[in-house]
């Protein structure tokens, strides 16, 4: 079973659907991207596979010993987000929330995944500094330790190079490739089509009125990619 499927869904908010007809199922170990023009619903999307907007029309079903609670989220970040005035140790230990249960208070093998998560992100030595005077580089490391925190099996990110210079967004990429290859599960949303067909393992494109899933084989078969211009684009 997918660890998440979706049949024939109907996105939008306060009553006003923005994308319909999409299905789509995400398998453990898949790198899904989620590409489109602007308007199209792809941060709608996401926002309701997280439960933060309901569902207008199809359903989604959560399986394969997922539970929805362990979905790790990186969201697009505000300028009062990147402001913000706490540690970089008490970003990440956040993450661990889910995993205190009733306790009111962190626990050791909290503060042991918040370590291990940010020295696998390699910002360790920044545990002590303030989120706000960290480079938009760094700050990305620091909500991704946190996602990891929420979740080892699936990650969800939405446009999270955007502001990035290019070397930190390559960097980015090469990171969320890793993580993949050790095995979790990414969907992430972007407006980089080139990303997404050198690093996705399948991409999931949104128009209003139609959209494509499949392997990224597929896509560069696909009308999509010919009408984007193909690898001329």
């Amino acid at each position: 079973m997918a660890y998440i499927k979706c049949e024939n869904l109907v996105l939008g908010y306060e009553g006003v659907a923005v994308a319909e007809h999409i299905s789509f199922e995400v398998n453990k170990g898949d790198y899904l991207y989620i590409v489109g023009e602007n308007g199209a619903g792809k941060s709608t999307l996401m926002k309701t596979l997280l439960g933060l907007t309901p569902l207008m029309g199809g359903t989604i079903t959560v399986g394969d010993g997922l539970e929805a609670h362990e979905i790790g989220y990186l969201p697009q970040q505000t300028f009062v987000q990147k402001d913000f005035p706490a540690s970089v140790w008490e970003i990440v230990l956040s993450g661990t929330l889910p995993k205190c249960g009733i306790r009111p208070f962190f626990g050791k093998a909290q503060k042991q995944l918040a370590e291990k998560n940010m020295r696998r992100m390699d910002i360790w030595d920044l545990k002590k500094e303030c989120y706000r005077n960290l480079s938009g580089g760094q700050q990305q490391r620091v909500l991704l330790a946190r996602a990891l925190c929420a979740s080892s099996k699936l990650l969800v990110l939405d446009e999270p190079v955007t502001g990035l210079d290019p070397k930190v967004t390559a960097e980015f990429y090469q990171l969320i490739r890793k993580l993949n290859e050790e095995g979790l599960t990414i969907i992430m949303v972007s407006h980089d089509i080139h990303a997404a067909v050198t690093y996705a393992s399948h991409i999931l494109h949104i128009e209003k009125e139609r959209s494509f899933i499949g392997t990224t084989t597929q896509y560069r078969e696909s009308d999509f990619w010919k009408e984007l211009g193909g690898d001329r684009a």
